[in-house]
């Protein structure tokens, strides 16, 4: 499947966004480093910090991917599941510590009985859904009221400017990247694709507020280019 037909329905996203997960999992670690300029790891701690987890809570990380955030989740006293659509990438988090359980999933399916979690925490996962209000919505119904919701990705800049610069530079690196590694310039191509697509911070807040949460807080990182949501659960 080519990278423009990737977003041409949800369950070509869904198919797409699988495989090519698949495809970089071992290298899922160097590349995250690699295009969030060694910022990555200060940005999943700060949004575990303002996660305010309490000992006990039931706690849901999605697009788990390696497993940072749920491990992260746990060595603060809560029961954590990671759950991520891509088997490879939660067989790496496994073989770095039990100290969180995995499932394999789809974040617009999520397998958990309603207000199952005190807590939901993504990175870089509402981004990649096939599609943003259902995933919204599932987030909604397997939190509990007055749970919260933590999220990390990269933000889509307003400023055309901005926004052409930071996605032209996003393009060229993942190009030369996807060539170097795969010997394929759109497998980190996808990136800069997907946040021509996305709504942007501004607009997932929105998306949060019309569908079931409150308090929602946006909270920019590196001037901008990146955004953690913070949100509460409706009561």
């Amino acid at each position: 499947m080519s990278l423009d037909s990737a977003f041409e329905t949800p369950q070509a996203k869904r198919q797409y966004v699988r495989a090519l997960f698949a495809t970089i999992a071992d290298r899922y670690d160097l590349i995250t480093a690699v295009l969030s300029y060694g910022q990555d790891a200060r940005w999943k701690a700060k949004l575990v910090s303002l996660a305010d987890v309490r000992r006990g809570e039931r706690a849901l990380d999605l697009a788990a991917g390696t497993g940072d955030i749920a491990f992260a989740i746990a060595a603060r006293g809560a029961k954590t599941i990671g759950l991520d659509i891509t088997h490879r990438m939660l067989q790496l988090a496994a073989s770095k510590s039990s100290a969180a359980r995995f499932i394999t999933g789809d974040m617009t399916h999520l397998p958990f009985r309603p207000s199952a979690f005190d807590l939901v925490t993504t990175g870089y996962g509402l981004r990649n859904v096939p599609d943003l209000d259902t995933a919204i919505d599932e987030i909604a119904r397997v939190l509990r009221p007055g749970g919260r919701l933590l999220s990390l990705d990269f933000n889509r800049p307003e400023n055309a400017f901005v926004r052409g610069a930071y996605l032209a530079y996003l393009t060229i690196v993942g190009s030369t990247l996807g060539w170097i590694l795969h010997r394929d310039p759109d497998t980190y191509r996808y990136i800069p694709a997907s946040i021509r697509r996305y709504p942007g911070a501004r607009g997932v807040a929105d998306r949060l507020a019309a569908r079931g949460f409150d308090h929602v807080t946006v909270i920019p990182l590196l001037c901008g280019l990146m955004s953690l949501h913070l949100a509460e659960r409706s009561r």
